[in-house]
């Protein structure tokens, strides 16, 4: 393909972490047309994330796009002069929309039929029964663009792009328990900010809050500040849990937007999560990250285990029964270990 390419679209609807797991591939991109200017295609409530990302020109928001008539939605993408599009996350509306804007290159996988109508660059590969990490998935999209190696997982980090958030004084403010407090007054100088993520928000198979209670007495409130993080509806949920641990539990779910919990997360120590959004942004900034899987497929963790110079991941390797139990079958001591031998090196 030719190598003066322009302007190019990546296409990523879905969620947090998926996202996340895209910027690799934007920034190995990047690496081989470094004056390509990249946009991407992804929905409002990710705009925060994407906008950290200095591989990243502009965002297009498809909560926006998509409740324009169907002539302006083609009209708006035809806007932007793209030379090519890669749809990442296989949406057929968006396929077709990219098709009537006369994109020249349009490259997804063979495995959708839409996209043998829709597509004019077909790349052919199996994410379920790969070995390869979803990253790297991501990447062999490039190969129409001559971009045939892959990067080994411990290479990817450096082609995040994330720039460190940043947030005026006002922003950082917070509504915490009919109190305005400043998120840096949260966090401790003294002690390990550690982030306890129990949920997943139905993207994965969770740990459950036996075990991360179990694990919270093994933490030493001593040695660590320990917040419970989630949405407003999972701290619902979570009540009765955090009730049990009050003494030990900063409740923060729910209390920020986006924007401040990935401020937030940047400046903390760690988290401890099943694979969601949280821990693979966490990841991505090189903090201490811990991820909890089953290791069945296709959510095994050598597909979707995080990945930074800091990241981890815990699994029973040798369980062979379903996800829902493999995971719980991970004992509080073993993740225990993991971050105190992380921590406590000395």
């Amino acid at each position: 393909m030719r190598k003066n390419i322009k302007r190019i679209l990546i296409s990523r609807t879905d969620k947090l972490g998926d996202v996340v797991l895209t910027f690799p591939m934007i920034g190995y991109f990047k690496k081989f047309y470094p004056d390509t200017q990249v946009f991407f295609l992804g929905r409002s409530y990710t705009k925060p994330l994407i906008d950290l990302n200095i591989n990243i020109r502009g965002f297009l928001n498809y909560d926006d796009i998509e409740k324009l008539p169907k002539e302006d939605q083609v009209t708006q993408i035809k806007s932007y002069g793209f030379d090519a599009v890669i749809h990442v996350y296989p949406v057929k509306q968006i396929a077709r929309l990219c098709k009537d804007a006369n994109i020249p290159t349009r490259i997804g996988t063979s495995h959708r039929l839409y996209h043998w109508f829709t597509c004019n660059k077909l790349v052919r590969f199996s994410r379920k029964k790969s070995n390869l990490h979803e990253a790297q998935l991501n990447i062999k999209l490039l190969k129409p663009f001559k971009i045939k190696a892959i990067p080994k997982v411990k290479e990817l980090p450096q082609y995040y792009g994330l720039k460190q958030p940043y947030l005026p004084p006002e922003k950082k403010m917070i509504d915490y328990y009919n109190e305005k407090i400043n998120i840096d007054d949260l966090l401790d100088n003294n002690r390990i900010n550690l982030l306890i993520h129990p949920k997943s928000g139905g993207s994965a198979v969770e740990w459950g809050t036996k075990n991360f209670g179990a694990l919270l007495d093994l933490l030493d409130e001593n040695k660590y500040k320990l917040f419970l993080t989630g949405t407003k509806a999972e701290g619902e949920i979570l009540k009765d849990f955090v009730s049990l641990y009050s003494d030990k539990l900063i409740d923060v779910a729910g209390v920020f937007t986006l924007e401040q919990f990935i401020y937030f997360i940047s400046r903390t120590d760690g988290i401890v999560a099943a694979s969601t959004g949280p821990l693979h942004i966490a990841a991505a900034f090189g903090k201490f990250a811990l991820g909890l899987f089953a290791p069945n497929r296709p959510i095994h963790p050598q597909r979707w285990a995080p990945i930074g110079k800091n990241a981890f991941y815990v699994a029973d390797n040798n369980c062979n029964k379903g996800p829902d139990f493999c995971i719980k079958n991970i004992t509080a001591e073993k993740v225990h270990e993991k971050i105190k031998s992380f921590f406590e090196k000395s």
